[in-house]
């Protein structure tokens, strides 16, 4: 495997299901240790990396609102569950030797610091991983959003958007069996055909920025590091 990396500065988006693993709620202790030995073997390589985690896995804001909540009250209580969850990757980071700091979008001093994007760009020159947490600090966009729009502040080289698939296909590949797998899409493509890659926000936001995002398969071991050093696993989004 080439270990010379592609990319300086990276913006890692992980689910929060992906937290779960096949507990289906909450946080796997085997999962969370596994995400933070690959992370630092990627810090090892001179990358800096910013990650901003959904909530999924405790707590889902749209699902809420669904059932007759208030949206952003619901929202507001998805943006805690995005805490939660950066404050367990912290601590298995720093279990794993990597300096982390947690970022948060809405204001709690006692256990994160507050999102200022210099100070977040000053850690990453450091060397630290920085966590972006509760979201956008809003109602009504999404952690997708929170992870375009701090890619684009902090001047991050592409969104890497690991899930539970290996690309982005033309169905869902577990209930259609010929669903056709995309290995590069325009942000039109992903607009025009409703493919599931990221909200229409945050894939609009990355093509006005002229953001790549790349999808790839975080349940491989070892695959973060293959898409940093430039192997061809995934699929790529960007402009024509």
């Amino acid at each position: 495997m080439a270990q010379e990396p592609c990319y300086k500065r990276i913006l890692l988006k992980l689910s929060g299901e992906a937290l779960a693993g096949k507990l289906g709620y909450g946080i796997d202790p085997d999962i969370i240790r596994g995400i933070a030995t690959e992370i630092r073997e990627v810090v090892d390589l001179g990358v800096q990396i910013a990650i901003v985690i959904g909530g999924g896995n405790i707590f889902r804001g749209v699902a809420a609102s669904s059932m007759g909540m208030d949206r952003a009250s619901a929202d507001y209580m998805g943006m805690l569950a995005t805490v939660m969850n950066s404050l367990a990757l912290q601590d298995a980071l720093e279990k794993v030797g990597v300096i982390t700091r947690v970022q948060s979008a809405i204001e709690m001093q006692e256990i994160a610091e507050p999102y200022i994007r210099r100070r977040a760009v000053r850690h990453l020159e450091k060397g630290r991983v920085v966590i972006f947490g509760a979201g956008t600090g809003n109602p009504f966009f999404t952690t997708d959003t929170a992870a375009s729009l701090r890619a684009i502040e902090i001047g991050a080289e592409i969104i890497l958007k690991a899930t539970k698939v290996d690309g982005v296909y033309s169905a869902d590949p577990n209930k259609v069996k010929d669903a056709v797998k995309f290995e590069q899409l325009t942000y039109l493509d992903v607009l025009k055909k409703g493919l599931q890659v990221m909200d229409s926000t945050a894939t609009s936001l990355c093509m006005d920025n002229d953001l790549p995002i790349l999808v790839f398969d975080l349940t491989s071991c070892g695959n973060i590091q293959r898409v940093v050093c430039g192997e061809q696993i995934g699929t790529i989004v960007k402009g024509e």
